[in-house]
């Protein structure tokens, strides 16, 4: 049985990295990959119970007869359930931190990024596009970030041709950006989550590299780039659907939401409470903010249908949340089996390098979304106490802020930016902003590569003087 999981698993990650090919949506995919993962795993998990849970069965049963209600019971209560919290943590988080750039985003809280931006230098444009999506995803979740720049990009550069090269270094810099912070990506806040590095020694340890790997390959975009840049002729006025709130207004929660964000690790190191309740502290002081700056408004029904909720809060990116529960649960049925153990045991006896077995990750996650790849990658090791590291560099790779997790997380971001269908930032630029893939191959690739060496090296580098001066 477990080799049929398997099997399906990797059948729904063939479909996965084809979406761009086959039109069927990855999301109800990996749904379905979830479901059916747990469904073979529930009715065949008699040995699966009996192997790895024989004491806490034994006490479930309590003296009485075991029969196959009794087995489904305790899986769907003792096993599937704690796979549901760990989700529910992550998906709670972005909900909350979604909607808090939604409602920054629909207020025009951004636009103060469109007027700092427009410079018809092309040069100099393409510097500030990649250092503006850096620092914004390195506080927001980097899809987010890419579909804001977007419309950015698209009030500032008209023709789609002229703006394909600033995109892809969109993708590029959302992807270094979410990388080297916890809650930059979907990917870091898993590894956050999981106990595995704290924000601090994660983004001291990644933010050289991912800067070197996004400085490159731009150093390189600006040289093919012409000198100047066609721009609009001036920037629309804003038709959004929900209030127009006054200049200060709308700096107020302009830095009450990434101020927010920043302070999410804070709030979680000091309460040691799951990093979406301070999330949804922020969200709902920025609501609480965004009522009373539209009250007068809203007294004199001068919002249209006395609309008291903004529409961005009750529109959240359902197909990303519903893609990262599919393969959450589609890992956790196969983690179940074993497999994924088998797998961790078969690296270490024959590969025995973290920086391959990342590099090689990353070359994977180019071709597969790096969400599956990095919760495949996390679930084959658990953390390793560093009392228990007898002196092997190997293992101590494993410990708290270890260097396979910053690895892992570097060379799945960067990686996936090899291809516009490694990441979700990457997909959702090729479908909105019509990014072929092979035009994307010829074109920015390879500068990819030479930014992801060039980081990696870095990465290397910094990790031996430190332990020669630590």
């Amino acid at each position: 049985m477990t080799l049929i999981i398997v099997l399906i698993l990797l059948l729904g990650y063939v479909a996965i990295a084809t979406e761009h090919i086959t039109n069927i949506n990855k999301a109800s995919v990996a749904m379905f990959l979830g479901v059916i993962g747990w469904l073979l795993y529930m009715f065949f998990g008699e040995y699966y119970v009996s192997e790895n849970y024989p004491l806490e069965y034994s006490a479930y049963l309590s003296g009485t007869a075991e029969n196959v209600w009794s087995l489904r019971s305790f899986i769907a209560q003792h096993v599937f359930v704690g796979y549901v919290a760990s989700a529910a943590e992550i998906v709670l988080f972005f909900v909350a931190t979604m909607n808090i750039v939604s409602v920054l985003n629909a207020n025009e809280c951004f636009d103060f990024i469109s007027e700092w931006m427009r410079t018809r230098n092309s040069k100099k444009l393409v510097w500030m596009v990649a250092l503006v999506t850096f620092l914004i995803s390195f506080n927001l979740d980097n899809l987010t970030t890419v579909m804001m720049m977007i419309v950015i990009l698209r009030k500032l550069i008209p023709n789609v041709h002229d703006r394909a090269l600033y995109n892809c270094v969109v993708i590029l810099a959302a992807n270094c950006g979410g990388c080297c912070s916890c809650i930059g990506d979907v990917t870091t806040l898993m590894i956050w989550v999981k106990g595995a590095v704290t924000p601090t020694a994660f983004t001291v340890g990644l933010i050289l590299p991912a800067l070197v790997a996004l400085a490159i390959p731009t150093y390189l975009v600006s040289r093919v780039l012409p000198e100047r840049v066609s721009l609009t002729s001036q920037l629309g006025m804003y038709n959004g659907d929900d209030s127009v709130l006054s200049r200060w207004q709308r700096l107020l929660m302009l830095f009450v939401g990434i101020g927010g964000l920043w302070a999410i690790p804070t709030f979680h190191n000091l309460t040691k409470l799951p990093p979406f309740v301070g999330a949804m502290c922020i969200l709902s002081i920025l609501w609480i903010i965004y009522e009373v700056c539209n009250l007068k408004r809203m007294r004199n029904d001068v919002m249209v249908n006395n609309q008291r909720v903004p529409y961005s809060i009750q529109d959240v990116n359902s197909q990303l949340i519903l893609f990262f529960l599919g393969i959450w649960f589609a890992i956790g049925a196969i983690e179940e089996t074993g497999a994924l153990e088998t797998m961790a045991n078969w690296l270490d006896e024959n590969i025995h390098n973290v920086y391959i077995i990342s590099v090689a990750l990353g070359f994977v996650s180019s071709v597969l979304d790096n969400i599956p790849l990095v919760a495949s990658s996390i679930s084959m090791y658990d953390v390793v106490d560093p009392a228990d590291v007898t002196g092997s560099d190997y293992a101590s790779a494993f410990s708290q802020n270890g260097s396979y997790w910053q690895i892992l997380a570097y060379c799945s971001a960067v990686g996936g930016s090899l291809m516009t269908i490694g990441s979700q930032a990457g997909f959702a630029v090729m479908k909105v902003e019509r990014i072929r893939l092979k035009w994307y191959l010829r074109h920015f690739s390879w500068m990819v590569l030479l930014g992801w060496g060039a980081g990696l090296i870095v990465y290397w580098v910094t990790e031996i003087l430190y332990e020669y001066c630590f």
